[in-house]
């Protein structure tokens, strides 16, 4: 007795419900010529993930499931589909997983845990669901708990009870470095605890801030691992079961390799960037490329997800501007092959400070007069922005938005950062990871992009004389030490001393920290590489007077 189960590792897009319906219907047509017995789609697929507040308005979620309604009317003669989408029942709104068979609805899961934690408010949109019964289809009985119901006991432990053979698990689940062997060991647990083959199939993708890397795979009843999909691709695989004394067991497994950590970072932030401007319309990029390492990187990241005719490299100097800077800035957009325009700040800088010298007269040069070249710099960018119909990036390292070393309306100005949860230190790394690497998914040249004498000076804002960042902060060994122990880590000042750093130095981090809060509030999103990125996954008050006085 054999089973053909298509898995659809596809990326959909929020609230492009037509679309997504038609990947769908694609993909089945696929799954039907392949002779498969069932199409499966991931968690909340028609409508992409995830929806936030929009799920809960009542006419998107009854769009949703009039075009769920449709596709089982035009998919009536073939392979049965399984597709994640809203459920409203008449009085609450469920995250259901719809199995649909003959031209109709035949079953319903719905999700009974409800995720509220990291970049998850499930609770604040959905009710949780009562455990369900398997479905049956064709020779097999199939259980599916949806995605956090397959994270802790219970769900897939009753559905074993009530006779499911095998547990197919859809899944929205975003990247987080090093997530995999999570994911591998509480789906172990799952297996060890039913003895039941598990089948974990997520999404790809970006929205907003996320990256959904695919990875989908599949357990034997012993746990084994005997199936993986590639990471950040779409792909249809074609996995067939066979019963025998012991159960459903697959017998056409392929384990697609994993990289390592720093090329999923990078490729997640490559993959959020091509899909940001491709789910929001947008097809070319601008930003200001002042010679420094994070809008080198920032270049080559859009020249590997755009190609280098949709990037625009604007290096505006001032005074202050070194000749290395024009020298490496001019290099790394010849390296990409990309447009480089050069707009001098200081005739426009000259006619501000003569119409503000009136009301700063007598007063010391300083702060103020630093911050408006990078706020002449963020007008100028923006003016081109507007002009050419081109997003613009912002460049900030996280961090830099960690400590508000970054000047709002200034070099913050942007609609898209793809760095900004790459800590400093990390930027170097990656910059020699890309220098070194080179796969297809690249669009930009291989070889060493972002010259060495970018990745080895030291850093520097260049808005005064002989500047360096060291000026004003911790060397960003200490800094990014302390930063990940604060922000990621969540611990206290006393945990940091007691590691061996000076009290002095985390206190100023911790309060440079709280009071750059109103600046990440009005900040470009940017690609998630950890659980501790800002936004979703870290929500502090504007306002806060409390100190860890530890």
């Amino acid at each position: 007795m054999t089973f053909r189960l298509t898995l659809a590792q596809l990326n959909p897009t929020v609230g492009d419900i037509n679309g997504n319906i038609a990947k769908a219907r694609a993909a089945w047509e696929e799954a039907r010529a392949a002779k498969a017995d069932m199409l499966a789609l991931p968690e909340m697929f028609s409508v992409g993930y995830q929806t936030q507040d929009l799920v809960r308005k009542p006419a998107f979620f009854r769009d949703a499931m009039a075009a769920i309604e449709g596709l089982a009317k035009d998919c009536a003669d073939g392979p049965v589909i399984g597709i994640g989408g809203p459920y409203f029942d008449g009085e609450k709104l469920f995250n259901a997983y719809y199995i649909l068979s003959g031209g109709v609805i035949a079953h319903r899961a719905l999700k009974t845990k409800l995720p509220n934690e990291t970049v998850f408010d499930e609770k604040r949109l959905f009710a949780a669901g009562e455990v369900g019964a398997p479905y049956q289809v064709g020779p097999l009985k199939i259980g599916s708990p949806i995605c956090e119901d397959s994270w802790h006991h219970g769900v897939a432990e009753s559905l074993a009870a009530q006779g499911a053979e095998i547990l197919l698990v859809p899944n929205g689940s975003p990247y987080y470095r090093d997530k995999f062997p999570t994911r591998l060991e509480r789906m172990r647990a799952r297996v060890n605890n039913t003895g039941l083959p598990l089948v974990y199939l997520n999404m790809v993708g970006g929205q907003d801030d996320q990256v959904f890397d695919g990875s989908s795979f599949t357990l034997g009843s012993d746990g084994a691992l005997v199936d993986r999909m590639g990471v950040f691709a779409e792909e249809l695989r074609h996995l067939d079961f066979k019963k025998g004394e012991n159960g459903w067991s697959v017998v056409n497994g392929e384990v697609a390799p994993r990289p390592d950590a720093w090329e999923q970072d990078y490729h997640v932030m490559v993959l959020s960037l091509r899909d940001y401007m491709a789910k929001t319309g947008f097809k070319k990029v601008l930003f200001g490329l002042s010679g420094g390492i994070d809008s080198a990187i920032v270049a080559t990241i859009a020249v590997d997800a755009l190609g280098a005719e949709n990037v625009r490299c604007v290096m505006l100097p001032s005074e202050y501007t070194s000749q290395g800077s024009l020298d490496d800035a001019e290099a790394v957009a010849k390296n990409l092959g990309c447009h480089y325009d050069y707009v001098p700040i200081a005739e426009g800088r000259a006619a501000i400070t003569n119409t503000l010298a009136p009301f700063f007269e007598g007063m010391e040069p300083g702060l103020t007069e630093e911050n408006i070249q990078s706020r002449l710099r963020g007008l100028l960018l923006m003016a081109m922005s507007n002009k050419f119909g081109e997003m613009l990036l912002t460049t900030g390292n996280k961090s830099e938005v960690a400590v508000g070393y970054a000047t709002i309306y200034g070099d913050m100005a942007g609609g898209y950062n793809p760095i900004k949860d790459l800590y400093k230190t990390r930027v170097f790394e990656q910059c020699r990871w890309r220098n070194a690497n080179h796969r297809d998914w690249m669009k930009g040249p291989e070889g060493e992009v972002i010259p060495v004498s970018i990745i080895d000076k030291p850093p520097s804002a260049e808005l005064r004389p002989d500047q360096k960042d060291e000026d004003s902060l911790p060397p960003y060994e200490v800094l990014d030490a302390i930063l990940h122990g604060l922000v990621d880590e969540d611990l206290s000042v006393a945990d940091l001393v007691a590691q061996g750093f000076e009290r002095e130095t985390v206190k100023r981090v911790e309060h440079l920290i709280y009071i750059s809060e109103y600046k990440r509030f009005q900040s470009a999103p940017g690609a998630r590489l950890t659980k501790g990125a800002f936004w979703l996954d870290r929500r502090y008050p504007i306002v806060n007077r409390w100190r860890d006085g530890s």
